[in-house]
């Protein structure tokens, strides 16, 4: 058996990560940062958008961009459940990373505004017409 702790991280539809023999996790919670050692008690927290790091002896140190969620941890088991997560070897590549994932969210937010000004100006006409005629 391993002497870290075992790490999953849930999106809403897909498991993103489950990581084995993790020696410390570091996240930020509604109370500030805090870490996670194996032999900590169980806890859990909700946790706030910002930067999870957790380290393993063959990976080393890896950073992930969380969103909103909550954190349990029961005996040797951490599980991270948030909206959305992007992963990232350095901070250089996760910054990279979320820079690319915010404009093509602000695009395509972009995108569903003007179909839903469409519809809303299509609705407000007919609307009208029925009234009128």
């Amino acid at each position: 058996m391993a002497a870290g702790m075992g790490l999953k991280i849930l999106l809403p539809f897909r498991v993103f990560a489950e990581v084995a023999d993790v020696s410390r996790i570091l996240v930020e919670s509604r109370t500030g940062s805090f870490g996670l050692l194996p032999h900590r008690l169980d806890c859990g927290a909700a946790l706030v958008p910002g930067i999870l790091l957790y380290e393993t002896p063959t990976a080393g140190e890896v950073y992930l961009a969380v969103d909103t969620g909550v954190l349990v941890k029961t005996g040797d088991r951490v599980l991270v459940s948030v909206r959305n997560a992007i992963g990232g070897r350095s901070l250089a590549e996760l910054h990279q990373a979320v820079v690319r994932e915010f404009l093509a969210r602000d695009e395509q937010e972009a995108q569903v505004r003007a179909v839903l000004a469409k519809l809303e100006g299509g609705f407000i006409r007919r609307f009208a017409s029925l009234h009128h005629g």
